[in-house]
């Protein structure tokens, strides 16, 4: 069987794959059932909203001129052939190339909202009055299953490194 199609390949684009369709299915029912800058209260520390991000992480340069569209889809686009080329070569790091696999599809997940719409869609809002010294109002900076696929995978980034710093390999 060639590399590329490795039965291993194929699981990690498949949870890719899982990520990608979870986010953009989610996106499309908020987009779908909310206005931009509504908002629902769920619980008392998580509401849902309909947020627009044309920026990155925390917003940043959201208030750029238009260019940071292009480059975030670039970085994206980058990063996407990127981690295939980690996952074609190293298909026997299990936890490794899981952690790519969320980050691939919530990468991927990120740059098809910035080609459709110019923007990401966020929606996950968590908010607590702890938080308040740091966020607004205490709420932690919106986001979408597109993110907390890409954060878990950095985590599982850094758990696989430790682990084989530990191992001594």
């Amino acid at each position: 069987m060639a590399k590329n199609t490795s039965p291993s390949m194929l699981l990690w684009l498949g949870i890719a794959l899982v990520v990608l369709l979870a986010d953009q299915f989610t996106k499309l029912l908020i987009v779908g059932s909310f206005q931009l800058g509504d908002s629902q209260t769920v619980t008392s520390f998580f509401n849902l909203v309909r947020v627009h991000n044309s920026g990155a992480a925390f917003s940043m340069l959201s208030t750029a001129s238009g260019w940071q569209r292009w480059f975030f889809t670039g970085i994206g686009i980058v990063a996407t052939f990127f981690i295939l080329w980690l996952l074609r070569s190293h298909p026997t790091q299990k936890l490794f190339c899981f952690a790519l696999a969320l980050v691939l599809g919530g990468a991927v997940g990120n740059v098809i909202d910035r080609i459709a719409y110019g923007h990401v869609v966020d929606f996950l809002d968590f908010h607590w009055d702890w938080l308040s010294p740091v966020f607004y109002e205490g709420h932690f900076p919106a986001f979408n299953i597109a993110d907390s696929a890409i954060s878990v995978g950095a985590v599982a980034l850094i758990v696989d490194e430790l682990i084989r710093v530990r191992r001594g390999a």
